[in-house]
């Protein structure tokens, strides 16, 4: 990494005093950081299909403005009273009105689907799905809808006639959701061929997984609801992948190769629809092919690729097929040690790695039409950016935008402009309009929506991890009227593990706002992003494997000697606060550190790995039967004669991600301890206490810690 980079960031946010006239409340701290706060944007952008013409929502988003590329002037205006005179709807706003080409708009209320017409200023009714569907999957045309009910798939025709898919009698076999409790990059179970003429599909058969219960406290008296919860070491779903043929109205399916459950995941279509790709990985996740079926017979072709790990081997993105006129694809792989991109024929030929980065190729963002570059997001050799790239056929990589920050890119269809908006330390927003040759055009900049609030300053460095080595970055964020000369409490808050990064060059450095208001009360507020996390390559992330909570609490250590060695930092008054894995190093550092925080606040803590879910479980730790040891050094409930601090803990009672039973375990265990420690469950609530109900939870988190930190 280069020093420019770091030091680029060790600057701080400095507002006027004179001008900060407004004190923040908590409640504006948890509620208002998207909202009241939220910077100036394009809200709304998309590129009209196959023109340099863009759309973006005004006026309290109740129009729509058509604007051309090449010189951002105003061509249209589509207004919602436009669209519910000719609908009969009665939208309020833009949201979720997406473009189907380049005349019409896709229109949703209550269910009902329209094609509205900005040339004639007319629309057709879709489809109108019934109100127990769900998934809702459009082909490409919009014209087929796929969907689920309860654990059956379907589709409307385009004669709005409903077509069967899957006639599953036994529920615990459900096509078309989500697959392997959303991992490996899996958010959808639904899967259109390009030209409409197959319906490829997730299938998980459940039956031998065990039923869960949650409470429902919502009737009288209350209900145990079943939920499908496959804990770590026990049986597991077992997956398939149909492929309906709508000609011959038959169903195919694909099964695992190796054990009937492993994973098949990252599915894509071919352009000429002959073939589905799948990656198939095994259970204990250090073993993965992708391999090619044919569409037709859904017969295995070959494999294309093999990726083994003795850490693991974790595919997230589908094959990328850059051109419609031929079936070459772009596979992101990690192998290198950073997400890089490789270029292959179907047939299995490597033909060119694209990239060579030391830095993360975070996903593709698209191509051109011609096929012949790929842009898409990547770190960049600071990783708290996100920035955005092109690469061509031959490997010439070229860097889209300019500024660093947290960008986010649009490429139009054939490439010839990029919509870029971004923020960074200093910058709220900004919206560009690039074109080809790399020169940009200012479209929107918004100003600071702090500027009359009492804001404190967030301070990014970095400091060495428990290897001595690796650089790690931190953020504190001081009150306004920090002063240099007087002791400070501090809080620290900790996520800690995969697939996360708290830290990032996005304006307030990737904080939440209640960090802000909790300053104001005097105190530090701390953060730091230790090996484990994410955006930093597999060697970084995998030193957790086999030891949840070793390294990332020693680098959490680290991040407390930083702390102390600061003049101004009262060490005897130390707070530490995280949810769910922040939650697990929370309570760990409270019993395994136990002198270091006065106070601790773990909320949804997994508190012994056994009780986790499969898929993220054992990529991690691998199974009790390979790694008791691991298990044991890792069990909070192992440590509880430890604790000497004030330990609250806190959990949503319907949460299915982390069960309830991690923190009832750990309280039985504190109880035959005589140990006290405080608890609050938040009831029908899941993994994170959402809505207005949030701003009860952070008041008793900080209430908490300034009660009991004195």
């Amino acid at each position: 990494m280069k020093n420019f980079s770091i030091l680029a960031l060790s600057c701080f946010i400095t507002i006027a005093t004179f001008s900060q006239t407004k004190k923040l409340t908590l409640e504006q701290g948890v509620l208002e950081q998207n909202r009241l706060f939220r910077a100036d944007k394009l809200i709304g952008f998309q590129w009209i299909p196959n023109t340099t013409n863009y759309t973006y929502y005004t006026d309290n988003y109740t129009k729509m403005v058509a604007a051309s590329a090449t010189d951002s002037k105003t061509i249209e205006t589509v207004t919602l009273a436009d669209i519910n005179s000719a609908l009969g709807t009665k939208l309020k706003n833009f949201f979720g009105i997406q473009w189907i080409d380049s005349n019409a708009l896709l229109v949703s209320e209550s269910g009902k689907q329209y094609a509205y017409l900005t040339t004639s200023k007319k629309g057709t009714l879709m489809q109108e799905p019934k109100s127990s569907c769900q998934n809702l999957t459009y082909d490409i045309k919009k014209r087929n809808l796929a969907f689920t009910e309860n654990n059956n798939l379907y589709y409307y025709n385009v004669n709005k006639e409903i077509v069967q898919v899957t006639n599953e009698t036994n529920e615990a076999i459900v096509s078309g959701q989500f697959f392997a409790r959303s991992e490996f990059g899996i958010r959808d179970g639904i899967f259109w061929s390009p030209k409409s003429n197959f319906l490829a599909f997730y299938q998980k058969d459940q039956t031998e997984v065990a039923d869960y219960p949650i409470l429902d406290i919502n009737e009288t008296p209350g209900k145990l609801v079943n939920i499908k919860y496959p804990m770590i070491g026990q049986k597991s779903e077992k997956p398939r992948v149909g492929i309906y043929n709508l000609a011959s109205k038959k169903t195919v399916f694909i099964s695992p190769k190796g054990n009937l459950d492993d994973y098949l995941t990252n599915l894509s279509w071919s352009p000429d629809e002959k073939y589905v790709l799948i990656a198939e990985l095994n259970r204990a996740q250090n073993d993965m092919s992708l391999n090619v079926y044919d569409a037709q017979t859904g017969n295995f072709v070959r494999t294309i690729l093999n990726e083994k790990n003795d850490n693991w081997v974790e595919p997230e993105h589908p094959a990328f097929f850059p051109s419609n006129a031929n079936n070459n694809f772009v596979w992101i792989s990690e192998k290198s040690g950073f997400n890089n991109l490789y270029y292959y024929s179907i047939e299995g030929r490597l033909i060119k790695q694209l990239t060579q980065n030391k830095f993360p190729v975070r996903e593709i963002i698209g191509s051109n039409t011609a096929g012949n570059e790929i842009y898409f997001k990547a770190t960049g050799e600071n990783p708290t950016n996100m920035l955005a790239y092109k690469v061509d056929l031959n490997g010439k990589q070229t860097l889209i935008t300019k500024d660093q920050g947290v960008h986010n890119c649009i490429p139009n269809f054939d490439g010839s402009y990029f919509f870029d908006e971004y923020s960074n330390h200093s910058t709220p927003s900004k919206s560009l309009l690039y074109s080809k040759n790399g020169s940009a055009k200012t479209l929107l900049e918004s100003s600071n929506k702090y500027a009359d609030f009492q804001m404190g300053t967030a301070e990014i460095k970095t400091i060495k991890s428990a290897d001595g080595t690796t650089d790690l970055y931190t953020r504190l964020i001081k009150p306004s009227n920090f002063d240099p000369t007087k002791k400070y409490p501090v809080l620290v808050y900790v996520y800690g593990g995969p697939h996360a990064q708290l830290i990032t060059n996005s304006y307030l450095d990737g904080a939440n706002l209640w960090m802000y208001w909790m300053a104001e009360q005097g105190y530090l507020v701390f953060t730091v992003d230790n090996r484990g996390s994410d955006n930093r390559g597999f060697a970084f992330e995998s030193v957790i494997h086999g030891r949840l909570g070793v390294n990332e609490i020693e680098d959490q250590i680290k991040g407390v000697d930083y702390l102390k060695s600061l003049p101004y930092v009262d060490e005897n008054r130390l707070a530490i606060h995280g949810w769910s894995f922040g939650g697990f190093i929370t309570t760990s550092i409270m019993l395994r550190k136990p002198d270091v925080f006065k106070v601790g606040i773990a909320g949804g803590p997994v508190t012994d790995w056994n009780y986790y879910e499969v898929m993220y479980g054992e990529r991690y730790m691998d199974t009790p039967a390979e790694n008791q040891k691991g298990f044991d050094e890792a069990s909070t409930l192992n440590y509880v004669k430890n604790l000497k601090g004030k330990l609250l803990l806190i959990h949503g009672t319907s949460d299915d991600t982390v069960v309830m039973q991690n923190n009832f375990v750990l309280l039985k265990k504190f109880i035959e301890a005589e140990k006290q420690v405080d608890f609050f469950a938040y009831p029908m609530h899941e993994h994170n206490v959402i809505g207005k109900d949030r701003v009860h939870l952070m008041t008793k988190v900080l209430n908490y810690v300034i009660e009991n930190n004195k």
